[in-house]
């Protein structure tokens, strides 16, 4: 049991380090006071996160027993702790084994059918399947039959991508005309007030660019969209800056953009803000404010606070107090457009948690602020990853990055337009429709969840049969 302990946590922490190493980018931004923390900080997560592949892979010798069927327990326990990994002190589902079948497209559409997990039972199922062809025929008398079965999974759910893609063609929202600003500024620029005046007047310039879809600027744009916590000051509190918006926006024209909020509890020398999305109308009026739930640990919040700061160690945002938590998870309205669920940052990293329950709005809109990392692999497996909930809700997607990868995505995943990692410029684009909530937005999980369960208990029915043969002999 230790050692198939060991072998997942040393195969989890290779996983890990390899598909998150980017993250030392951040501690670049500000070198001088975090810079110290790289080296630790792009090691410890790797080593933090192979503890839940680690019981992965003890609880499948836990219930091992000869034959293919291992094979399919196998798939069931990396599933049962992947999705512990998405959900303990906050969830951190990020690269989830499933998304290695969110390429191509038309596979992609499993994700409507089973989501993130039944994906990711799938992913497991499929490329640990050729095992069974080195097994003893006394073990396993059809070493060809797993991986044919999982080769006809993955080629049935193909098919039924392409059949739906071909079917589905984009519609779009009528009269809803969106233009998404990428100012692509450097991280230490975007935080730092002193710059304030010159971030305000390029997010102007560029907002009111001419493009050859709007050759008048903003004049037949219904929604202009910033991205994540655009100002590096507090937005509602400098006159100066909403007089700007009211004067950029036309009579038909709102903005949507991230920004921080100061909250009522601070006081000189303890900030607190929410990390939040405004609406502001066209006078520079604000019409609705959203204050983000999930938080990213140590980038906008440090666990344990209080002693790991005698250590050194703060969240990255320079908040001095620290980011708050918003209350829920909720639909904003906004004029001439249906009801859309703000999502900032990594909250649309999380399946079947991106709509706050009973409601069904029009589209998600992603906000992002991934400068922190530069030009890595961070970005695109963001962007991947959101991509996947609006195939599994069957909701458009809409995504405003700082620096990029801004997209809009239409609900079956297709990228109906996109402005690439590392350029500055506007994007602009109709609003695609919603479609017909499809099977994982009505079940959740329950389907994955039953056949994980089901498996684990004949995994365990087999290895006890086992036992008893043995003792018996």
């Amino acid at each position: 049991l230790a050692a198939a302990a060991a072998s997942g946590w040393w195969f989890g922490f290779g996983y890990f380090l390899a598909g998150l190493y980017w993250i030392g980018s951040a501690f670049l931004v500000d070198a001088d006071k975090f810079g110290w923390l790289l080296a630790p900080a792009v090691l410890a997560l790797p080593a933090g996160l192979a503890v839940f592949m680690a019981g992965g892979f003890a609880l499948a010798r836990l219930l091992w027993a000869p034959g293919a069927f291992r094979i399919v327990t196998l798939a069931a326990t990396l599933t049962t702790t992947e999705w512990l990994r998405g959900h303990v002190l906050t969830g951190f589902p990020w690269n989830a084994f499933g998304y290695a079948l969110a390429e191509p497209l038309a596979l992609a559409q499993g994700f409507a059918l089973f989501g993130l997990w039944g994906m990711t039972f799938l992913a497991v199922l499929t490329f640990a399947a050729p095992a069974a062809l080195a097994d003893a025929p006394g073990d396993t008398p059809r070493p060809l039959l797993l991986p044919g079965v999982a080769v006809t999974l993955l080629v049935a759910i193909a098919l039924f991508g392409a059949v739906r893609l071909g079917a589905m063609p984009t519609a779009y929202v009528d009269g809803v005309r969106l233009r998404l600003m990428q100012p692509n500024i450097p991280q230490d620029q975007r935080f730092n007030y002193a710059a304030k005046a010159d971030v305000m007047r390029r997010y102007l310039a560029l907002s009111s660019r001419p493009t050859g879809e709007h050759p008048r600027g903003l004049a037949d744009v219904t929604h202009l969209i910033w991205p994540e916590s655009a100002f590096p000051f507090f937005v509602a509190r400098e006159p100066d800056a909403l007089a700007s918006i009211a004067d950029l926006l036309g009579d038909g024209t709102v903005l949507i953009t991230g920004a921080a909020r100061l909250a009522e509890s601070s006081r000189p020398g303890n900030i607190e803000a929410y990390n939040s999305v405004y609406v502001f109308d066209h006078d520079g009026s604000i019409l609705s404010i959203y204050d983000k739930v999930h938080l990213v640990p140590f980038g906008e919040y440090v666990p344990l606070r209080n002693w790991l700061k005698r250590i050194g160690i703060e969240q990255l945002v320079r908040v001095p107090g620290g980011f708050l938590s918003g209350d829920r998870l909720r639909s904003v309205e906004s004029p001439r457009a249906p009801p859309f669920v703000p999502l900032v940052c990594y909250e649309a990293i999380f399946p079947h948690a991106v709509l706050p329950r009973g409601e069904r709005p029009g589209w998600l809109l992603n906000l992002t602020n991934d400068a922190w990392f530069g030009i890595t692999p961070g970005p695109y497996q963001h962007l991947l990853q959101s991509r996947m909930r609006a195939v599994e809700e069957g909701l458009p997607l809409v995504r405003a990055a700082n620096t990029g990868i801004s997209a809009v995505i239409d609900p079956i995943g297709r990228t109906v337009a996109h402005l690439a990692l590392g350029r500055e410029g506007v994007l602009d684009s109709d609003l695609p429709a919603p479609i017909t909530p499809p099977l994982y937005a009505r079940t959740g999980d329950a389907p994955a969840t039953a056949l994980v369960v089901l498996v684990l208990v004949a995994s365990a029915w087999r290895r006890r049969a086992r036992s008893a043969r043995v003792a018996r002999l």
